[in-house]
């Protein structure tokens, strides 16, 4: 059965790999990027493989709230069922991490984005529906000040490691909360430093073959054998639905790590 599936951050590395194999299967896919005439390129791109189904292009700047309710709100006006969203957009390190708001762009495009992207798009989308949510090996105490701006962190893999245990712990809590509502909510590693742009210029080494983020995140948004796991950490790295951060598992501390990025949203927008 073909789906409706919309993937951030797919104009390279890993969300166009996954874009690339999906429109090739007859998927009708809904591409976002930042800027526009790389977007307009890439939907050329995949326009012209074969069984290349419907293809849609947003423009957002993921930095920015207001930019992702725009987004949403363009995504709510073309369609009346979402079945998949795979919140793959991210950053690692940036010239000018800090905002003018004063936010941390890390938390704000890994995991303020991805959770407001996901609120707004929820009426979309079936108890069936799947929220693919991008984490990392890479996983640290979430430091709530920091997170809501009252201080800031110079280490780049810090600042990083935290909003990823970040949209780890709220994929885990907002699935506990929806239950059998829905949809399927999992946070997945898609494996250690694969050769994406973020680890070329984070880490300075060519990385692993892409496609095996791309092959896993294919997999979470189509198989039946993630039916049934909604509110797991699946890692790649081990091949398996595996144990996140320990603060992942705390019900009480995911629960508040939602709040603290509700109470920054009222603010960000």
């Amino acid at each position: 059965m073909q789906k409706t599936i919309l993937i951030t951050g797919s104009t390279d590395g890993i969300g166009f790999e996954t874009a690339k194999t999906l429109v090739s299967q007859g998927h009708t896919v809904l591409l976002h990027g930042r800027n526009v005439e790389k977007l307009n390129a890439v939907k050329q791109r995949l326009s012209a493989l074969a069984g290349a189904a419907n293809i849609e292009s947003y423009v957002a700047d993921l930095s920015s709230m207001a930019d992702v309710e725009r987004f949403a709100n363009e995504v709510i006006k073309q369609h009346t069922q979402l079945d998949v969203l795979i919140n793959n957009a991210g950053v690692y390190n940036t010239a000018n991490p800090i905002l003018k708001n004063g936010l941390d762009v890390r938390f704000m495009v890994n995991t303020f984005a991805p959770y407001l992207l996901t609120q707004k798009l929820l009426p979309l989308m079936k108890s069936s529906g799947r929220v693919i949510n991008l984490s990392s090996a890479a996983q640290s105490s979430v430091d709530l000040d920091v997170m809501n701006g009252k201080g800031n962190l110079s280490n780049d893999f810090e600042a990083y490691a935290q909003s990823k245990l970040a949209i780890t712990m709220w994929s885990c809590g907002l699935a506990k909360l929806l239950k059998d509502k829905g949809p399927i909510i999992i946070a997945v590693n898609p494996g250690s430093l694969l050769a994406t742009k973020m680890v070329k210029e984070g880490f300075g080494t060519a990385g692993n073959d892409i496609r095996i983020g791309a092959d896993i995140l294919i997999r979470l948004a189509l198989e039946d054998e993630f039916e049934n796991a909604s509110g797991l950490y699946f890692d790649n790295d081990k091949g398996k639905i595996s144990s996140p951060h320990q603060d992942a598992l705390d019900s009480e501390k995911c629960q508040k790590v939602i709040q603290a990025i509700e109470a920054v949203l009222v603010n960000a927008r």
